[in-house]
């Protein structure tokens, strides 16, 4: 009798689990590894972390990291990029430096890359997003803005490997 009672409680509680697990999935964070070096040197390949959905709800900021949905004819990936440019905004890059609507703000992350001249108008519902890593990325210059239904999450949280755990700005 007792063993029977043991296995339905462990039962009922594997099921309690499996469903809080696919709860928090499915609304809360998003596993995600960094795959290239488009990111480098914030995330470097193999980087394995979780993206937070919920914060996306929160509001979408200038230089947050965002995983995006790519859904290419061949399959379906995750990229890990920047915002740079947001809503109704103008962005330009002029000699190696970020406009937007004209005015310049700086980008302290970035390390020794260069970004070619380009400029840009976004609609209302489109984001610009680049890689760190701007000679090796495939971002919004070659995938065109992001509307936000493509960006799943942002503020990724690296848990593996453990010398680079943390949020990485």
């Amino acid at each position: 009798m007792m063993k029977k009672g043991f296995i339905k409680e462990l039962l009922w509680f594997a099921i309690k689990v499996l469903i809080l697990v696919a709860v928090l999935i499915n609304f809360v964070f998003i596993p995600c590894v960094v795959n290239g070096s488009s990111m480098n040197p914030t995330y470097t390949e193999g980087n394995y972390g979780y993206s937070f959905i919920i914060t996306k709800m929160l509001g979408i900021s200038r230089f947050d990291t965002v995983v995006i949905k790519e859904e290419s004819s061949s399959d379906e990936k995750l990229l890990v990029k920047r915002v740079i440019g947001l809503p109704g905004e103008t962005i330009e890059y002029k000699d190696n430096k970020l406009y937007v609507d004209g005015v310049y703000v700086a980008e302290d992350f970035l390390g020794n890359v260069t970004t070619q001249d380009l400029k840009i108008e976004l609609a209302n519902d489109e984001y610009y997003c680049l890689g760190d890593n701007r000679n090796v990325s495939r971002d919004s210059r070659y995938y065109g803005p992001f509307t936000k239904d493509k960006l799943v999450s942002t503020h990724l949280l690296v848990i593996y490997p453990f010398a680079s755990f943390g949020f990485h700005k």
